[in-house]
């Protein structure tokens, strides 16, 4: 009988399916939970098992994974009608791998507690479904350090990168710092493309010339060239994804009372970009440099 912990994942999508495969792969029992329910065809033939709701799924597992789109998802699997809170609890632990809120975070979670006495902890991930798949992505985690380190071994088998940030909401108030660099890079790679065109620069040179000097970068690397080859389909990430990220961003700096011009000049062309294509892959924000 395996040691492993059994494993419930709410979140389906491009990162939450492959999380709950990597995981089938090396052991673990894992149940699975998707809105839409057409999303369990991506995991059902490698073991993974279906429940019917969340608070089926946290009466069959000790540890309930959380992959979803937002403040309002998180809070609707957490403490909705059919939420984990109102499974009959087996689970004891909640690990948000999602991008929240630091603030809804740490409300949400308090009142978890208050109505099942389970733990939190918030490890919004990076890396991308590849790494999601082979269990390289990165986590950024907050909550109870002791809490952390006896559920170190499973966030290892989900992140080769795991650092532990500090109290609860920590993990995505670092999220929201990887999300500003993402977010402002996404841009200037656009713009970066749109400029070496305009300046009769070969853009396909630009990724191994700048290799391994300063400016290069994995987004240099792997973003730009993404762009520059207008590779979109099919979407290795959302636009909706990214936009929702970039306003996330645009809260914390109000609440921080901070004015940071650039980094609010990159969530407002993002937002353009977003408006009538959610569904676009994160990247294709370059064509809205293109000229006719």
């Amino acid at each position: 009988m395996s040691d492993k912990p059994a494993i419930g994942i709410v979140g389906l999508g491009i990162m939450g399916a492959p999380v709950a495969l990597n995981l089938a792969s090396r052991g673990y029992k894992v149940t699975a939970w998707n809105l839409e329910r057409e999303y369990y065809d991506r995991v059902k033939d490698e073991g993974v098992a279906w429940a019917e709701s969340p608070a089926e799924l946290w009466e069959t597992c000790d540890i309930a994974l959380v992959c979803v789109l937002g403040d309002d998802a998180l809070e609707d699997v957490a403490l909705g009608d059919n939420g984990f809170a109102a499974g009959q609890g087996r689970a004891k632990l909640v690990i948000d791998l999602s991008t929240s809120s630091p603030s809804a975070t740490v409300d949400i979670a308090e009142r978890f507690k208050d109505k099942t006495g389970a733990d939190w902890l918030d490890a919004p991930m990076s890396g991308g479904p590849q790494p999601a798949r082979e269990g390289n992505l990165a986590l950024m985690v907050g909550g109870d350090e002791a809490v952390f380190k006896r559920t170190e071994t499973l966030l290892r088998d989900i992140g080769s990168n795991v650092t532990y940030m500090g109290p609860l909401g920590s993990g995505q108030k670092t999220k929201v710092l990887n999300q500003a660099i993402v977010g402002v890079n996404y841009i200037l790679m656009a713009e970066l493309l749109a400029t070496a065109k305009a300046a009769g620069i070969d853009p396909k040179l630009l990724p191994v010339c700048l290799k391994g000097g300063l400016a290069d970068s994995s987004i240099l690397q792997r973003i730009y060239t993404q762009m520059m080859n207008d590779d979109f389909d099919p979407p290795r990430s959302y636009a909706r994804q990214v936009n929702k990220d970039l306003k996330s961003v645009h809260k914390f700096l109000g609440e921080l009372d901070l004015d940071m011009p650039m980094i609010e000049l990159a969530v407002t062309r993002y937002g353009e970009f977003a408006k009538g294509n959610d569904m676009a892959d994160s990247a294709s924000v370059s064509r809205l440099y293109q000229r006719d």
